[in-house]
């Protein structure tokens, strides 16, 4: 972690994982990377059951929860294995960029 004069802790960098659930497990494994390096990290909530149950209204909340994630960032970390990006996704990398958030990936797009 990097200092301040005065020696008060920096704030660490906020990111937001963006990306398709499907891509679960390679979440974790970006925001455990990030978090050692001393980043903050804000992902999408992960369902036990995947969302099965979720109503169109519950989807459409978390959605804008989201979206709340970002703005509340430095940057988005888009987790996209082979270059994978869908609709939501894209929706979201857009929103970032509108508001001057950068946006990386994890695999070239």
């Amino acid at each position: 972690m990097t200092t301040v004069p005065g020696d008060a802790p920096a704030r660490p960098e906020v990111v937001c994982l963006c990306g398709s659930l499907r891509f679960a497990p390679e979440m974790a494994a970006a925001a455990w990377e990030l978090s050692l390096a001393g980043s903050i990290v804000l992902a999408p909530g992960l369902a036990p059951d995947g969302g099965a149950e979720l109503t169109a209204e519950q989807r459409s909340a978390l959605g804008v929860l989201h979206l709340r994630r970002i703005d509340l960032a430095d940057r988005v970390l888009v987790v996209n294995p082979g270059g994978y990006l869908g609709e939501s996704v894209r929706q979201e990398i857009a929103y970032a960029r509108a508001a001057g958030t950068p946006v990386s990936f994890t695999d070239p797009v």
